[in-house]
């Protein structure tokens, strides 16, 4: 008896084999991941290959015309690497830099021939470098000298002031992490309101953990940051909340492809952009306004502010993240019953 072929059966088993193993969902999966993997190296590359510093906040100290002079020179350099403005006194311009209105100052003296830098290391040691090069680059063009104050140093542990940086990315990873696996494990298709709410409640109890755990780590652990414990477990809880909820709207919203969103706009958008490798004035115009209303570059300036400046100028860092907060919360919640409502109910 002679054994036919099926019309539907491919002659070659090896393409048989391919075709069985590459699914159409495999292959879209595959695509998306090689697409974020390039993603990636053009974020990170693109915002820190080539740092320039771009109006820098910088503050002046001299006599009222010397004053004026020295404003004008620093506003004509080439590439406006300075957005001088003058300052009464020394003590004006610490308080200035305590409060992140400017990032360093000048003070010039007049009876003699060496000058002041104040700078910030804790605002990033980078920054300060930068400034630093700079500024007794224009000195030594005017037969001047030049010595630098610290005054608002990095913690000597924190010694290129990353640590900011690096608990942040730590707190955001936790945050989506931690969402993702709810989602996945307990079935991401059909979020329920119910589950939603659940979920949420277990996001929020992970932020207060996760949260009071990078700020002892951080602190008296590692001692890489001074500043309030509080403070910090206060900020890391909701940064955690924030990017958690986020990821949790975003599943509700487009399924699990929302997971590749956070991704996005969390790691590839938010962490180049964040001001932590390099502070937001050496970041392309690009990625400097972006920073700021992603959670990596929020929670880096507002861990920076309680570490290093007292507190100070965390009002918009925190509003934009309770703003990702209760929006997660909001969508989250609503898709879930928008979900279930549009479901047909079973006779």
């Amino acid at each position: 008896m002679t054994q036919t072929t099926g019309a539907d059966t491919p002659r070659n088993p090896f393409l048989a084999e391919v075709k069985d193993a590459v699914t159409p969902r495999a292959t879209l999966l595959v695509t998306g991941t090689v697409a974020l993997a390039l993603l990636f190296i053009a974020s990170y590359v693109g915002a820190l290959h080539d740092p320039k510093p771009k109006d820098v906040p910088f503050g002046v100290v001299a006599p009222r015309a010397a004053a004026q002079q020295a404003v004008t020179r620093l506003q004509n350099l080439p590439g406006d690497p300075l957005d001088p403005r003058a300052v009464t006194d020394e003590a004006t311009a610490r308080k200035q830099i305590l409060n992140r209105d400017i990032d360093g100052a000048l003070l010039i003296n007049p009876t003699a021939t060496t000058d002041t830098l104040l700078v910030a290391t804790g605002g990033g040691r980078v920054l300060a470098t930068t400034l630093e090069t700079l500024v007794t680059t224009l000195e030594k063009s005017e037969a001047r000298t030049l010595r630098t104050i610290d005054a608002a140093p990095a913690a000597r542990r924190d010694a290129n002031g990353l640590s900011s940086f690096y608990v942040t990315v730590g707190w955001c990873v936790g945050g989506y992490l931690c969402a993702s696996i709810m989602t996945i494990s307990s079935g991401a298709g059909r979020p329920t309101p119910r589950r939603s709410a659940i979920r949420l409640i277990a996001m929020a109890l992970v932020a207060i953990i996760g949260g009071l755990g990078g700020a002892l780590i951080v602190g008296p652990i590692l001692d890489a940051l001074p500043g309030s414990i509080a403070a910090l477990w206060g900020l890391g809880a909701l940064i955690i909340f924030a990017v958690g909820a986020a990821t949790l709207a975003f599943q509700a919203t487009f399924g699990m492809a929302g997971i590749g969103l956070v991704i996005l706009i969390i790691v590839i958008l938010g962490n180049p952009s964040a001001g932590g490798a390099l502070p937001p004035p050496l970041l392309p115009p690009f990625w400097r306004d972006l920073g700021p209303a992603l959670p990596p570059g929020a929670g880096t300036w507002a861990t920076r502010s309680i570490a290093y400046f007292k507190g100070n100028d965390m009002t918009a860092a925190l509003l934009v993240l309770s703003a990702w907060a209760a929006a997660g919360t909001a969508i989250t919640l609503l898709a879930a019953r928008l979900r279930t409502g549009a479901r047909p109910k079973t006779p």
